[in-house]
């Protein structure tokens, strides 16, 4: 199998994980990753939309329905008297936790056969493949 090949079939291994995951929890992959992208940090709705790689309109409506969910809540920002803050909810702490145990589990599942080493190698590599390069 080539480096293609091999990131592709993970790729599918770990999105079947955080399909399965998420249904648990009546959550689709996108929000199961805008709880994921607001357990540390409280954004403005620009930035979250950056993060999850979605438009104004798309970024609106998930917020939306997660918020009659009771899974986030929008403040005010303090800076901008026209922009909103995006946080967790007490419930959304608590699904976020949980959907993170969950997936750590299954990952860890997943990565059982290997060593130790080859682990934290793996661990290592990914995470220089999602560090974005400094600007030279």
């Amino acid at each position: 199998m080539d480096t293609t090949d091999a990131l592709v079939q993970l790729s599918f291994q770990v999105q079947r994980i955080l399909t399965a995951v998420g249904a648990e929890h009546d959550l689709s992959v996108v929000q199961l990753r805008l709880l994921g992208v607001l357990r540390d940090r409280t954004p403005g709705m620009l930035e979250l939309g950056r993060h999850l790689g979605l438009d104004k309109s798309s970024i609106t409506g998930l917020v939306s329905r997660a918020e009659k969910r009771d899974l986030v809540r929008r403040l005010p920002s303090p800076h901008d008297g026209r922009g909103v803050l995006v946080e967790l909810t007490p419930l959304g702490h608590r699904l976020t936790r949980q959907g993170a145990a969950e997936i750590d589990r299954r990952i860890a599942e997943l990565t059982a056969r290997m060593s130790a080493a080859d682990r934290a190698r793996l661990t290592a590599l990914a995470a220089a493949l999602v560090t974005p390069f400094p600007d030279a």
